[in-house]
Parts: structure tokens; C-alpha cells; sequence
């Protein structure tokens, strides 16, 4: 009887394992840098759903909003009120609306992506789209504080707090400096990108291993077994997953809009 499960298990194909090779799709059109793949397709998808969708909503806006109208205007309110003015302060959010709404919902759209039938892929889930996000968060930040206080000023405003002086200095500039204007960014792409792969490649790994484990692993009864416990953790990790996706869509906007308000706030 060993034998025989030895001899199934060696005849069965290898399991593959998830890895990052499975996060780099091949090209749909074209080849090299430039080419058009399942990723890049699902991004700019992502934002004509992004305008489509609010298009809808506010098309026929009314007194009495319909359904869709009052799901949009709920999420742009939680992004405007919630968010924007919360954080950056009820004298100069208004102008950031736009921006934050615009990153929350596109951020929203590309994670959820993840979690739906023959799409399946979180496109924050590689770092080149995380990284442009936070590098545009770090130009309009960086560009509105040294509006507001001239670069210079605002050069001391972020790595100088206020009522600190004497020697201490030394040490307190230069790491403010690398908080501040250089870490910033690195950490907020860092922090989307990681959580989006972690997640996508979890759920991989629930589910191919599931599926090797009902068609080839013997005993056929463990194998059935542990494969249909494997795609049920894949589903309750799922759920969790969607939680964490909108969670990393509300960080990275209220972050961002955090940086933004302490750019043009009067005091460091």
C-alpha cells in the first residue's frame, strides 16, 4: 500500500509554488518596456470605470438622490469630510478635494480588482504604480508648502519643531530632513504594494495548492480533505483581504493628505 501511494506521488506533476515570476504577466500587445500587459490594461480600465461610474451618479442629480447618486455622494463625502477636511483643516481642504477623492477611488478600483472572478489581480500589487502615486503625493506636498513658506522657509518648517533650539539641532535637522522629505514617499509605496502582493500571493497559494492537493495528492480521501480545508482558509482570507484593501486605499489617501496639511500648517 506504501508503495503504491510512493509510486501516485511520484507520477503526480509538481506543485507550483506562487511566487513574484507570477506577478510579471506576459505582454498582450507589443514587447519590451513599452508593452501592453494584463496589468496596464486593468490600469487605465481602472480609471475609465473610476469616470464612468461618478459620471452615472451625477448625471441626474436631484434634491432627492437615487441610489447611485447617493452612493456617490456618500463616498465623496467620506473622502471630503472624513479625510480632506479632518486632516488638512476646514481653511485650505477644499482645493486637495479632487486630488484625494481622485487617488482614494483609483487606489479602491485597482485593489478590488483582486477579488474578481477571471481578473484576480491587484494591480497595486506591483511597485511601479504604488511608487508613481507616492512620488506624485511627495510633488504636491512638497510644491504647495514651498508656496506657502517659500523654499527655504519651508525647508526649516519640515525639519526644524517649533520651540526646539541649542545643540540638539545637530541631530534633530538631518533626521527630520530624512523623515520627512526623503522617507516619505518610500514608505507610502511601500506600504500599498506590500500588503497588496502579500495578500494576492496568499490567496494563490490557498487555492493552487488546494486544487494539487484534490487531483494528486494520495491518499485520495487526505487529499480531498485538506484541499477543500485549503479553499475555505482561501475564502475567509479573501474576505479579509477585502477589508485590507479598502483599509490601504483610506491610509494612503488619509496619509497623503496628512503630509499635505502638515506642508502648509503655520507651525512644524
Amino acid at each position: 500500500m506504501k508503495s503504491l501511494a510512493a509510486s501516485v506521488l511520484a507520477s503526480a506533476p509538481e506543485p507550483h509554488i506562487p511566487g513574484p515570476a507570477d506577478f510579471n504577466l506576459p505582454p498582450i500587445v507589443g514587447s519590451g518596456d513599452w508593452a501592453l500587459t494584463k496589468v496596464s490594461l486593468l490600469v487605465i480600465l481602472s480609471a475609465v470605470i473610476a469616470f464612468v461610474l461618478f459620471y452615472a451618479m451625477s448625471r441626474k442629480a436631484a434634491v432627492v438622490p437615487s441610489r447611485m447618486q447617493f452612493v456617490g455622494e456618500y463616498v465623496y463625502g467620506f473622502v471630503r469630510n472624513g479625510i480632506a477636511r479632518d486632516t488638512i483643516g476646514s481653511q485650505d481642504f477644499m482645493k486637495f478635494v479632487p486630488f484625494l477623492f481622485t487617488i482614494f477611488l483609483f487606489i479602491l478600483v485597482n485593489n478590488f480588482y483582486g477579488i474578481i472572478p477571471f481578473v484576480q489581480f491587484p494591480t497595486m500589487s506591483h511597485i511601479g504604480y504604488t511608487a508613481a502615486l507616492a512620488l506624485l503625493t511627495w510633488l504636491i506636498y512638497n510644491i504647495v508648502g514651498i508656496a506657502k513658506h517659500g523654499f527655504f522657509g519651508y525647508l526649516k518648517h519640515q525639519t526644524v519643531p517649533a520651540g526646539i533650539s541649542g545643540p540638539i539641532l545637530l541631530m534633530l535637522v538631518p533626521l527630520e530632513f530624512f523623515s520627512n522629505i526623503i522617507v516619505r514617499p518610500f514608505t507610502l509605496a511601500l506600504r500599498l504594494f506590500a500588503t497588496m502582493f502579500a495578500g494576492h500571493l496568499l490567496l494563490a497559494l490557498f487555492s493552487i495548492g488546494g486544487a494539487w492537493l484534490i487531483l494528486h495528492y494520495s491518499p485520495a480521501a487526505l487529499g480531498v480533505t485538506t484541499g477543500v480545508l485549503s479553499f475555505i482558509i482561501g475564502i475567509a482570507v479573501s474576505f479579509l483581504d477585502m477589508l485590507v484593501m479598502f483599509l490601504q486605499a483610506y491610509v494612503f489617501t488619509l496619509l497623503s493628505a496628512m503630509y499635505i496639511g502638515q506642508a502648509i500648517a503655520d507651525e512644524h
